[in-house]
């Protein structure tokens, strides 16, 4: 399943501050709750699942991360950090590998504009869905199957 929020929002390139770039990033793509400009931003920079995606994907991305490694350096419950796993895994920015009967994670690629450039190809897609859709849908109103 790919799962991501599309939004029309500004570029944010002028941005200097990392986290919020990041935080930013992070609320427009849906991954995390919409923020604004005056939002708390520690509270944010100290959330579970911005310092797994800050500091466990981004800054060690080409580390693999076992569940048991992550819940550690994040000092979170197994449900909570496999809610945020799942939701990196539904944007398809996560890869998975098994080693033995263990699963790690790490950002796909281990980078982060090659695990984007997966991301834009399921978008892709979608549309190419979508368009082909409401095509078929259109042309059963035009034959008269309405």
């Amino acid at each position: 399943m790919f799962k991501i929020s599309i939004t029309s929002v500004p570029s944010r390139v002028d941005e200097s501050d990392l986290d919020r770039s990041i935080a930013y990033f992070l609320s427009d793509i849906g991954y995390i709750p919409r923020i604004s400009p005056s939002t708390d931003m520690n509270s944010i920079k100290n959330s579970v699942y911005f310092r797994l995606f800050k500091e466990c994907f981004l800054i060690h991305s080409e580390r693999y991360w076992t569940p048991e490694e992550l819940m550690s350096y994040l000092n979170t419950s197994r449900s909570t950090l496999y809610r945020h796993l799942n939701k990196l895994k539904y944007l398809d920015i996560l890869e998975e590998i098994k080693d033995g009967k263990v699963k790690k994670y790490r950002i796909r690629s281990g980078d982060l504009e090659k695990a984007w450039s997966w991301v834009e190809i399921n978008i892709k897609m979608a549309i190419e869905n979508y368009r082909n859709n409401v095509q078929h849908i259109n042309s059963l109103i035009k034959n008269g199957k309405a």
